[in-house]
């Protein structure tokens, strides 16, 4: 234990009034108890993610059917307009995927929850963030996460949002439309003079706590060593948040392409807004990656159903049943008014956001505590992806393999990520 009364309390509490606390390293005493605007059109990613899984029987298309001739099975019809420009791909999931109800904390990332020495969680960063350290360079943000406030009831499971960044800590989403509408168009009340003079002041705190904590790298343990290295990469990550809000200081948000959102949607309702804002931001090129983790338990309440997602999703035939499958097709329905926006907003040579944007759509969980062959449909044509077939890939194919493939199809430099073994050489074209 460090006795130097110096080191161990003025360190410590200037960095604690600077509102960034130190960790709390036992080295202090302390012990834990418990665990620019492009020349050429950007590519977008857009991640949507729902707990609970599908209707087993029919949300699959018939695997004897793959390639470009398959048929749309009753979970999936509301798209059939647009079967030539999705991809349905079976037999992909987390190997390390140990609990039901965790429909969304690894879905992105794949990661092992005891991949951490002696900590009861553990994460990594999701494939949507990999996507935004290269294409959220120059937008006004980086990435949007957008949630709902119906989380308990919707399967997902630990975590703020479908995004957690490179230190595997979880990134808060927007809870509404209304919330999400304002974060994205409208711009600030506070005078420009006063928004530089806080930003100013951040970029001094930091400075007096990295100095601060700096000065106390010398006689730490290891695992004090471990904890102030993850603590300067939270520095690290707050200066480069900092240096996105000076570059975009002085710049006006877009004007809206849509009215603001009514108050109180919830279900149905909200998923449509939360689509027309993805649209949205994606055609002002306010953001090119955007995650949305979707209600369930809301969504079954707008339709009038009284069954309990959770018991929906533990169906047999009989009520339960019906209430799942009602719940894929509204879902399908939806999706298909999203991919009618996309094509339908163009871009000034002619092609569409869609032609320029790739769509992933599942979840976690294929059905009942089955973890297996996760539900997974993709469309657009911004990753050089085969779209229009159905492909069964190899059981236990990690799902992290699609995300490597739609990576590396929209430029990242990804070589791997997560629990992947490859791309998926089935779903690139060419």
């Amino acid at each position: 234990m460090n006795t130097n009364p110096l080191q161990s309390r003025r360190h410590f509490l200037r960095s604690a009034s600077a509102l960034v606390a130190l960790p709390t390293l036992e080295s202090l005493g302390f012990r834990v108890f418990g665990n620019t605007k492009p020349t050429t059109h950007p590519k977008r990613m857009v991640f949507l993610n729902f707990g609970w899984g599908v209707t087993n029987e029919t949300w699959f298309p018939d695997k004897t059917k793959t390639g470009s001739t398959w048929d749309m099975p009753d979970g999936l019809l509301p798209l059939a307009r647009h079967q030539k420009d999705i991809t349905v791909v079976q037999g992909c999931s987390n190997k390390f995927a140990n609990e039901a109800h965790w429909g969304s904390t690894f879905w992105l990332t794949g990661a092992n929850r005891y991949g951490e020495p002696g900590q009861s969680f553990h994460n990594s960063i999701s494939a949507d963030q990999v996507a935004a350290a290269h294409l959220g360079k120059d937008t006004r943000f980086a990435s949007i996460q957008l949630n709902s406030p119906d989380v308990a009831n919707s399967g997902h499971g630990p975590g703020l949002s479908l995004a957690w960044d490179m230190r595997g800590k979880p990134m808060a989403g927007l809870e509404n439309p209304v919330q999400a509408f304002h974060r994205l168009f409208s711009n600030e009340t506070t005078p420009l003079s006063e928004r530089q003079a806080m930003l100013t002041q951040k970029r001094s705190i930091l400075d007096a706590v990295l100095s601060d904590a700096s000065d106390l790298q010398r006689g730490l343990t290891k695992t004090d060593t471990e904890k102030l290295d993850e603590y300067f990469q939270s520095i690290r990550d707050i200066e480069v948040r900092l240096g996105k809000d000076e570059q975009w200081l002085s710049v006006p948000k877009s004007r809206a392409p849509m009215t603001e959102p009514k108050e109180g949607l919830a279900g149905k309702e909200e998923i449509k807004v939360m689509y027309d804002l993805i649209v949205a931001a994606l055609q002002t090129d306010t953001a090119r990656v955007l995650t949305y983790r979707q209600p369930v338990g809301t969504l079954l309440q707008s339709l009038g159903t009284k069954v309990a997602p959770h018991d929906m999703s533990h169906y047999s035939p009989g009520d339960r049943m019906v209430a799942s499958q009602k719940r894929d097709a509204t879902q399908s329905e939806l999706l298909a008014g999203l991919i009618d926006k996309l094509k339908a907003t163009k871009e000034t040579d002619g092609t569409s956001l869609f032609d320029n944007s790739v769509l992933a759509y599942g979840s976690n969980i294929r059905t009942i505590h089955y973890l297996d062959n996760c539900p997974m449909l993709l469309t657009g044509g911004g990753a050089n992806i085969n779209l229009g077939h159905h492909l069964v890939v190899a059981k236990d194919t990690p799902l992290c393999n699609v995300w490597l493939t739609l990576l590396q199809g929209v430029g990242a430099p990804a070589i791997r990520h997560g629990d992947s073994t490859g791309v998926l050489k089935e779903l690139v074209t060419g």
